[in-house]
């Protein structure tokens, strides 16, 4: 261990863009065992460790760093796999340079251990070797209904499968994986990698229910009266909007509508034709890690061309900085400082362009952050034939919630006690997006898996 001085930093290797861009296969090669082995070895194996403080699911990072620097695949499979449900989907997904490698101590001077890559190296290494996640089987009478396949609730259910208990999810789409499947485009996550989580949880027991909405297919009632507890884990669907003018224009687009058209399409499913976007010119407004997906996606599907619209710089674009680094090197624009103002209709009500104005960062905020200011009189226009919105979502609040008692707060997230998870209606929890808003994956994972250990208590008590 300890090689830091003699070992520099290194990322797994890219697909050059020319080939990556006429597909949606993952950029990243999976790290081999020796090049897993090298990063690894540059741990300090400090001895209160950022990077394991700083993951949400506080996984064993300097244990299995330690394990793969000794090539015992085995044991570092057993430490990824115990505080993660599914250490491989957050070794792709997890902005690490805003968590475990942003908070790594050798990330000032010598560049932070390699550790999402080492992550997902561990795990799909194991597989090939025949490794699985221990599961016992459904050794107990109990059983708990889980609403929504997303990362909350996929989470909820490896943990109480754990336990041994009996667990049904109930997907209203006709795939589980929530936003895994239908909101992450599979340059960024192989949906293989998901469907083989989905199949693992299966044999251990889940019974999985799709193409089954909860309140309209089946009701909620008989569902609660089945089973001994429950869990929401339904996410954050419904799109913000902007508030301005023309933004209801039919060539506006939400984010989530669009990626979740395009997997369609790749999934050779049935989609909605109006979201193919070839030889178009493409803005999508926002800067978060949707809307790079959104942009990276339009240069797959063979936009004209494809601009990103930010009210500040990129430091403070809210996504990760490798996905805007990918977007950059695959041709996509990026305009910083401009406000959209309105959306520009022609006579027919086609959106045709963007009001804008020119912004500038100002004093700070209580949080820390500077101030977005607008610039008087710098008014002007960016043409376009489509326009994506990517501003962020909030709970879609299905009415089963208040005719069963469960409260929500004031932009619909469900309240909950958050040492418990559990709702405001004894018996039902709830994690994740629809909870928190809008976040990571990495935290739902964390709700699923401290709800399951308060159900768990509450039910084998």
């Amino acid at each position: 261990m300890r090689e830091y001085l003699t070992t520099e930093r290194i990322d797994p290797e890219k697909r050059l863009v020319v080939e990556r861009t006429k597909d949606f296969g993952e950029i990243y090669e999976v790290f081999d065992r020796d090049d897993a082995a090298t990063q690894s070895d540059r741990c300090i194996q400090c001895g209160d460790p950022f990077c394991l403080n700083k993951c949400p699911l506080h996984n064993y990072i300097p244990q299995w760093l330690k394990s793969v620097a000794e090539k015992d695949l085995e044991f570092a499979f057993k430490l990824s796999n115990e505080p993660s449900p599914f250490p491989e989907v957050m070794g792709r997904v997890c902005p690490h340079d805003r968590l475990c490698e942003g908070d790594c101590t050798l990330n000032d001077g010598h560049g932070a251990i390699t550790i999402g890559s080492v992550e997902t190296h561990i795990t799909e290494a194991g597989f090939k070797a025949g490794y699985k996640p221990e599961f016992p089987g459904i050794t107990t009478d109990k059983k708990v209904a889980v609403i929504g396949s997303g990362p909350a609730g996929l989470s909820v259910a490896t943990y109480l499968l754990r336990s041994g208990i009996a667990v049904t999810m109930y997907e209203r789409s006709d795939r589980a994986g929530g936003l895994l499947t239908y909101g992450i485009p599979n340059f960024k996550l192989d949906k293989k990698v998901v469907e083989r989580r989905i199949k693992l949880l299966e044999e251990a027991g889940m019974k999985l229910v799709l193409n089954c909405e909860v309140g309209r297919d089946i009701d909620f009632e008989e569902i609660a009266n089945e089973n001994d507890a429950m869990f929401i884990g339904v996410g954050a669907t419904k799109a913000k909007s902007a508030g301005i003018a023309g933004e209801n224009a039919s060539n506006v687009y939400a984010a989530m509508d669009y990626l979740t058209n395009i997997q369609r399409k790749n999934f050779k499913l049935s989609y909605e034709k109006k979201f193919d976007f070839k030889d178009l010119n493409v803005l999508v407004i926002g800067g978060g890690d949707t809307a790079m997906d959104c942009l990276r996606t339009a240069k797959r599907e063979g936009a004209k061309s494809v601009t990103c619209l930010y009210r500040r710089d990129e430091k403070n674009m809210p996504g990760s900085k490798k996905e805007y680094k990918n977007a950059m090197e695959e041709g996509v624009d990026f305009t910083f400082f401009v406000s959209p103002k309105e959306i520009i209709l022609n006579e027919d009500g086609q959106a045709v362009a963007v009001e804008l104005m020119k912004t500038t960062l100002g004093a700070k905020d209580e949080s820390g952050r500077q101030r977005m200011e607008e610039v008087k009189g710098s008014e002007h226009r960016i043409n376009a034939d489509v326009i994506i919105m990517s501003l962020g979502f909030d709970p879609a609040v299905p009415s089963f919630l208040a005719e069963n008692g469960i409260e929500t707060n004031s932009w619909g997230g469900i309240i909950i006690d958050e040492e418990t998870h559990e709702t405001s209606t004894s018996g039902i929890y709830a994690g994740g997006d629809c909870f928190r808003g809008a976040d990571l994956v990495v935290t739902a994972a964390y709700d699923g898996r401290e709800a399951a250990r308060s159900i768990t208590n509450a039910l084998l008590k």
